[in-house]
Order: structure tokens, then C-alpha cells, then sequence
């Protein structure tokens, strides 16, 4: 069975898993928290990066979330994650480099850095002008979402794709970090109260950090 190693709060991470439960694949999950440098981690991605899979039977290692989901897009039929036509998978991919690069950058990244990292590991309070400009930053990556939800089904165009675990994945980690103001994102918030009905997303909902607890309506999926 595939060990995956992986952080809680790693969005990254919570991808991977989100598409190895829509395709039905059977994992153990193995924690590494980032700040440690485990040297045996390190020996399976020497990037230092969650996540990594891992099968020991059949001597294989992954590393890097983009190219894991690519991996079993070509060897598992089940639930396609990259289909349609070669345009609409050109979509795909460019929405999932977006929310990747640009919503992890703009606003997981600091959030994660100024709520996690500072609190359990440098002992230090989070500096409020960083948190402004990120809840900020996320108003504009909503606001998109919702023009997307606006103009299809879902974001990539009629039915669910890599791009909606991606996005789904980068604003758990916020909202879990209380970094998402919902208020005027009607769009986005059905779009995201369907994907936390589905079996996949269930147990990320479920997870709880040691100290730093989610806003109250995290796991409500009607909020």
C-alpha cells in the first residue's frame, strides 16, 4: 500500500489526498512536520517537501504534488481529473498552477507562516499587517472563483476536475487558519459547501491541529 507522508496543513498535501479518495486508492498516511528536516524524509524527496508517496513493494517513490496527481491520472481509469477536450485540460492545468503558485503565495503561504510556524515553532506573535494583506489577497482570488462559478458548473467547466481539488484544498488550509472572510462570496461558498459533502473531503474537515483550532464553522458544511 502507498505510505503518504504528508503535513496536515500542507496544501499540497490535502490535493493528493483529496484525489487518491476520488479514485478509490488505498493509503496509510505517515505525518512530517515541516521544521523537523527529518534526514529519512529528506532521503525520499531531497526538496524537503510534503508530500511524498512511498510504496516499498513495488519500490516506488513520488515527490511533488503536481506530478503525483499526473502520475495516477495515467494509471488509474477512475474518476478522470484531467478530461475533456485539449483545451479544457489546458484549463485544467492552468487553474491548478494558479491556485498552486499564485493563491498559495499570495495567501496560504503567509497565513501559514504567521499562524502555524511563528506559534509552535519561533515562539512569536503574527504580525497583523501580513494577515490584513492576505485576507485582503484572498477577497481577489474569491472574486474570481465566483466569476468562474458564475460561467460553468464548475471551475474548469462541466465537471469536477483537478483545478476544484486544488482550489479546495489551498482555501481549507486558509479557512482552517481563519484567513477566508466568506461575506459576499455567495458563489464560492455553494461551490465549496458541495465539495465538503463529498466522502473525500470529510476526513480533512475531521483533522485537528495540537493547539491551533479552526473557526467554529469550518467543518459545517452548510457554512
Amino acid at each position: 500500500m502507498w505510505r503518504l507522508h504528508q503535513f496536515p496543513l500542507c496544501p499540497f498535501s490535502r490535493k493528493v489526498r483529496l484525489l487518491m479518495s476520488e479514485k478509490g486508492i488505498g493509503y496509510e498516511l505517515w505525518r512530517e512536520n515541516p521544521w523537523d528536516g527529518s534526514e529519512a524524509f529528506s532521503d525520499l524527496n531531497p526538496a524537503g517537501r510534503t508530500p511524498a508517496l512511498h510504496d516499498s513493494e513495488k519500490g516506488l517513490i513520488l515527490c511533488d504534488s503536481r506530478a503525483i496527481c499526473e502520475y495516477f491520472e495515467e494509471t488509474v481509469d477512475k474518476s478522470p481529473m484531467i478530461n475533456g477536450t485539449a483545451a479544457t485540460r489546458a484549463e485544467i492545468r492552468r487553474l491548478v498552477a494558479l491556485f498552486d503558485e499564485n493563491f498559495f503565495g499570495d495567501v496560504t503561504a503567509p497565513l501559514l507562516y504567521e499562524r502555524m510556524k511563528k506559534r509552535l515553532v519561533l515562539r512569536q506573535p503574527p504580525d497583523s499587517r501580513i494577515l490584513r494583506e492576505a485576507m485582503k489577497l484572498a477577497h481577489d482570488h474569491l472574486y474570481y472563483i465566483d466569476y468562474l462559478i458564475d460561467n460553468r458548473p464548475w471551475l474548469a467547466g462541466s465537471q469536477m476536475s483537478l483545478a476544484d481539488l486544488a482550489a479546495a484544498a489551498q482555501i481549507s488550509v486558509a479557512d482552517y487558519l481563519g484567513g477566508i472572510d466568506w461575506q459576499g462570496h455567495e458563489q464560492t461558498r455553494g461551490w465549496y459547501s458541495v465539495f465538503k459533502s463529498r466522502p473525500s473531503f470529510r476526513p480533512l474537515l475531521s483533522e485537528r491541529m495540537e493547539v491551533i483550532q479552526p473557526p467554529r464553522h469550518y467543518a459545517d458544511v452548510n457554512a
